[in-house]
């Protein structure tokens, strides 16, 4: 395990273009990250080259690191972003979205093939488009865009705790109206396209 003097440290030597370092991140960074996306994607496919796109952004960014504090939370959100951006490309075939909202749907919902994707997506769109100017700009920013708390809360000129509060309140909205409408099983799949 690296512990935080020893990740100083490999950073370091990373920043200096020691590829070793790179090896010693990979070593211990790739067993949980692979376990993080797998239970985001909900399928394997595709995880392995994911995963090297991360290390190729650490390895073009060494320079730009620098501490070992932020660098877990760092590793964490470019992983998520590429995440983000594999699912919604994924979103685009219908092959793999069946298999993707089949995983996420309990045994007692209604099948994939019964269930009118549109009337859904217009009925959550719907629930969004209520929500009050700064919260819905802020939920799109986080949910379409693909921006971190960071980013938004950069862009709108707000903390960062403003903005986790606003996306928890449209997360509640949306689960809470859904839950009305027996589709509260759909709200995860819906959050990360």
């Amino acid at each position: 395990m690296i512990s935080e003097f020893n990740k100083e440290k490999i950073l370091s030597e990373l920043a200096d273009d020691n590829k070793k370092a790179l090896e010693k991140v990979f070593n211990y960074y790739y067993p949980r990250l692979y376990n993080f996306s797998k239970s985001f994607l909900k399928l394997e496919e595709g995880i392995d080259d994911i995963l090297q796109e991360v290390f190729i952004k650490i390895w073009q960014n060494r320079k730009t690191i620098k501490t070992s504090e932020s660098f877990n939370a760092y590793i964490f959100t470019i992983t998520r972003n590429l995440l983000l951006n594999e699912l919604r490309s994924r979103f685009n075939n219908q092959k793999i979205k069946d298999a993707i909202l089949k995983a996420s749907l309990a045994e007692e919902y209604v099948s994939f093939e019964k269930l009118d994707y549109l009337e859904l997506k217009g009925k959550i769109e719907e629930i969004i488009g209520e929500l009050p100017p700064k919260q819905k700009e802020i939920f799109k920013l986080s949910r379409t865009e693909g921006l971190s708390h960071k980013e938004i809360a950069e862009k709108m000129n707000i903390s960062t705790k403003t903005v986790e509060y606003h996306i928890t309140q449209s997360i509640n909205i949306l689960k809470a109206k859904l839950e009305a409408y027996g589709l509260i099983s759909l709200l995860y799949f819906y959050l990360f396209f």
